[in-house]
């Protein structure tokens, strides 16, 4: 078959092009928290490069941000608030000591 008589069935899905997460005003820096929390789950862990959308060097620097922020306390290093937030108190069984007495 010719190229030229070829007939192209054009796509029926519409891809939308997703904004970048960092725009090119946007400094990379430790101290600002706004756009460095946008990439730390809430377990206070680093997101991948995948989730985040960001190109090698925008991930580096992040990186490097993120831990810039822990080091001089800006950010947690780990967050455990759900682990610490408990509605029942455990109950505990007595004591092998306490009942032999």
């Amino acid at each position: 078959m010719d190229k030229s008589k070829r007939t192209f069935l054009k796509s029926k899905r519409s891809f939308r092009r997703r904004l970048p997460p960092i725009q090119s005003g946007d400094r990379i820096d430790y101290k600002n928290m706004s756009l460095i929390s946008r990439f730390i789950s809430e377990q206070g862990k680093i997101l991948s490069r995948r989730m985040n959308r960001l190109t090698l060097k925008q991930q580096r620097l992040i990186t490097i941000a993120i831990k810039q922020a822990r080091i001089l306390s800006l950010l947690p290093f780990l967050n455990n608030e759900k682990q610490l937030e408990r509605t029942e108190p455990t109950t505990r069984t007595p004591s092998l000591r306490a009942r032999k007495r």
